[in-house]
């Protein structure tokens, strides 16, 4: 098993393996051939950041049999997804901000992330299980009214697509049996989530390869496999942690803090 972690250290940007308090510091490509630099990083020293930076950021509704039968859903033919702002992404640490716009309930969801280390299209099985390079903790943050507001259009899009909505890290972790996982969620320090990741409609190498027939997927694209029961809103001022063994913990607190407005400047 390995730890990707990406970072930030006195204004540079980097990326290496976790190992135990201290950051092996790698060059080139994480998922093609990195190549150690033989730099090492004190964990305390740096900024965690966003594991990688996906192109697409796509979310699974209806993938677990319990929450199935808990709101009588069918069980569905193919995976039913839908695609997060890439304007939404928010790192371990950061807060999770309510929008200006919305004053509606606010859920968690936590859930697996798969990150994609290929480019693939129209993979089988073994193929799809092979361009998974590893796998993330997500928080699929979701502005819950918004979703069936107007009964025309089903606004998946803008309920999941706020900043700070989509949230995911600390780390991308390799060389970990997807199937033996369970996933947690503690608001407040109180569980509200443990589901086994066996429990899937759809197992991770069927979700990539069946998406790699509608589209193309390119290394760090992440794909997060829908979540079960427990989800919950949050009250402003509550840290909401994703636990995953051999991932890590997720935490970051929501915050009904007024975002900035206005022009922003290219950095």
């Amino acid at each position: 098993m390995a730890q990707w972690l990406s970072y930030s250290h006195k204004g540079k940007a980097g990326f290496g393996l976790l190992n135990g308090d201290r950051v092996d510091v790698h060059a080139d490509d994480m998922f093609a051939s990195p190549r150690s630099s033989g730099v090492q990083l004190d964990l305390a020293e740096v900024q965690v950041g966003l594991p990688c930076l996906p192109g697409k950021f796509i979310g699974l509704w209806n993938n677990y049999h319990a929450q199935a039968v808990k709101q009588s859903l069918a069980i569905p033919a193919e995976p039913l997804y839908f695609i997060k702002a890439a304007s939404s992404y928010a790192a371990h640490g950061q807060n999770i901000t309510l929008p200006a716009s919305y004053d509606g309930r606010v859920v968690y969801e936590g859930e697996l992330g798969l990150v994609i280390g290929k480019t693939c299209k129209n993979l089988g099985i073994e193929e799809a299980e092979d361009a998974i390079f590893g796998v993330t903790c997500v928080n699929d943050v979701t502005a819950l009214d918004l979703l069936n507001r107007d009964a025309s259009f089903a606004q998946w899009t803008r309920a999941k697509s706020f900043d700070t909505f989509g949230v995911f890290g600390p780390v991308i972790a390799t060389g970990l049996d997807l199937k033996a996982l369970s996933v947690r969620t503690l608001l407040g320090g109180r569980e509200r989530q443990n589901y086994p990741c066996s429990d899937m409609i759809f197992s991770p190498a069927q979700i990539v390869s069946m998406l790699s027939k509608d589209m193309t997927l390119m290394p760090g694209d992440l794909i997060a496999c829908g979540t079960s029961l427990g989800v919950l809103p949050m009250k402003p001022g509550t840290v909401v942690e994703i636990v995953i063994e051999g991932v890590g913990v997720l935490r970051n607190t929501f915050t009904a803090a007024a975002p900035t407005s206005g022009l922003m400047e290219n950095q």
